[in-house]
């Protein structure tokens, strides 16, 4: 019974260490964007630093790994504070459905098209022999 405390001890401060990992990265984020004034948010330059991080490191630890995958499966739990701000808009957005509607089209095609870009680029490398 002590060991099975242990060990999930263990897990607990492993799980708090990634998730601080996270967040000191999210952090440095913030940081930047303020110091540089960039037009970017500030979670997305802290993950672009994570990212290059790892890959430096050339591993990924287990306890962030399972922490990242726990994040993840309830990542569906993240929309619920979307969906209350339609709702809560919901006469907004009925005056302004139209470029609200033209927007999201005109932006699924682009971003379609964009990925079948880079998709034949890389297809068309990969039968050159060229490693992406």
């Amino acid at each position: 019974c002590q060991r099975a405390l242990l060990a999930n001890r263990r897990e607990d401060i492993g799980m708090l260490a990634a998730i601080t990992l996270l967040l000191v990265y999210q952090l440095v984020g913030e940081i930047v964007v303020v110091a540089l004034g960039l037009p970017v948010p500030g979670p997305v330059i802290g993950m672009a630093l994570l990212f290059v991080t790892l890959v430096a490191r050339g591993k990924v630890t287990e306890d962030l790994r399972d922490t990242a995958s726990s994040l993840l499966r309830h990542l569906s739990l993240l929309f619920v504070p979307a969906g209350v701000g339609v709702m809560a808009h919901l006469g907004r957005l009925q005056h302004e459905w139209l470029p609200i509607a033209v927007s999201l089209v005109v932006s699924t095609l682009v971003t379609i098209a964009v990925t079948a870009f880079v998709m034949r680029a890389l297809l068309a490398r990969r039968a050159r022999g060229d490693r992406p």
